[in-house]
């Protein structure tokens, strides 16, 4: 009686989960986006990894790499930010500024930030506003998190790219080569 209970709970479990991820995949693949490429990014104001306020609308002037991650410290989060860590001063010699944003708290970002030494801004959206804003806030497992995706802004504030779904071991490297596209491009078309 007791295996029996054991295979029916096991079997439960199972069931519970391929319908837990098949419905993760499907909120998470499914969202449009509230952004849309050619618009102004909307502003904002967040806290980073020390408290310190960082205002969307400050960094005109530059490029912005605007990342949504689901989670600090996680495996897939912790490969995306030591990917963009390692290759950090390839996408600032493009007049480019990283910022991150997750739901999580500014303690864990100081935590995440300092265990794996980044060297780049991450933002607390711990009200989750700004991921809803940008359209990336879906759930997971019970839990709000931010969709892994990514936004480049160009120096007027205008959203010039959107990855509406990354891979996290190459993204930076994949920011990079957007990055180099989108300036040649700038570059490329006649002012008025």
């Amino acid at each position: 009686m007791k295996m029996f209970l054991s295979g029916i709970l096991l079997l439960a479990l199972i069931t519970a989960l391929v319908v837990w991820f098949g419905v993760f995949r499907a909120v998470a693949e499914s969202p449009e986006p509230a952004i849309a490429e050619g618009q102004p990014a909307p502003d904002f104001t967040l806290p980073d990894q020390d408290g310190k306020a960082v205002t969307l609308s400050e960094q005109r002037g530059k490029w912005v790499v605007l990342y949504f991650y689901p989670k600090d410290d996680t495996p897939g989060c912790t490969k995306e930010a030591c990917s963009f860590r390692d290759n950090i001063v390839a996408i600032q010699q493009l007049d480019a500024r990283v910022l991150g944003i997750s739901v999580d708290t500014v303690e864990s970002h100081k935590k995440f930030a300092e265990k794996f030494k980044l060297n780049f801004t991450i933002l607390a959206d711990d009200r989750q506003q700004i991921t809803a804003r940008y359209g990336v806030l879906t759930s997971y497992m019970g839990l709000k998190v931010a969709r892994r995706s990514t936004v480049i802004i160009d120096p007027q504030g205008i959203i010039r790219k959107i990855f509406p779904s990354v891979k996290p071991e190459d993204h930076a490297l994949e920011i990079h080569h957007a990055l180099v596209e989108l300036r040649n491009t700038e570059k490329t078309v006649p002012k008025s």
